[in-house]
């Protein structure tokens, strides 16, 4: 078997501890991994007829590339916002096919916001083995309870208010504080 992980949209805490994760529970049922490289843009970037355009497209998820990300912020695989349906050039989902069969996919792990997990759902329909998990600050993805990277955005945030009420106090003042979220909260 031979699963590959790939981060699409913002940047959030906790990307790195799921790769890790990932491939270390893989490892303990001899799967293969690799990580797509800069989300589905990086993906589509790649040639699927040019071995050195897909050798470089992935990296393989392997004890040392793993190592110690769990302790680094942001992705190692680099991520885009990018949905292969709506390109410049039309509808790339069969070259997106196209390269996950010359890359010998078996299974696909995204995660990502709204954008990323609208076109995994898509490939789920056409049949692809697809695992998503969701990632975003705003904690909006429907039909979920709890997103990568919430719990650190809460955290920071009333650590920021909190330092922030004593300034505004010293001055007398008031202060209007604006929090990522979109619809949620």
């Amino acid at each position: 078997m031979r699963i590959a992980v790939l981060t699409g949209g913002g940047d959030v805490p906790g990307l790195n501890p799921c790769i890790r994760s990932i491939a270390m529970s893989a490892w303990k049922h001899g799967w293969d991994v690799i990580g797509l490289k800069r989300g589905w843009e990086g993906v589509l970037e790649v040639d699927p007829t040019d071995p050195w355009s897909l050798e470089n497209c992935a990296m393989v998820l392997d004890k040392d590339a793993v190592r110690g990300i769990d302790r680094q912020g942001g992705t190692i695989l680099h991520s885009s916002r990018c949905d292969p349906r709506a390109t410049p050039d039309g509808d790339q989902t069969q070259k997106v096919l196209d390269i996950l069969d010359a890359l010998k996919v078996d299974a696909l792990i995204t995660m990502g916001g709204d954008g990323t997990l609208r076109f995994s759902a898509h490939l789920a329909n056409m049949g692809r083995n697809v695992i998503s998990i969701p990632k975003t600050m705003d904690n909006d993805v429907f039909g979920t309870d709890y997103c990568i990277g919430f719990s650190t955005a809460v955290t920071r945030s009333v650590a920021a208010i909190n330092s922030l009420r004593t300034t505004a106090a010293s001055h007398e003042r008031i202060a209007v504080i604006e929090l990522f979220g979109r619809r949620s909260g």
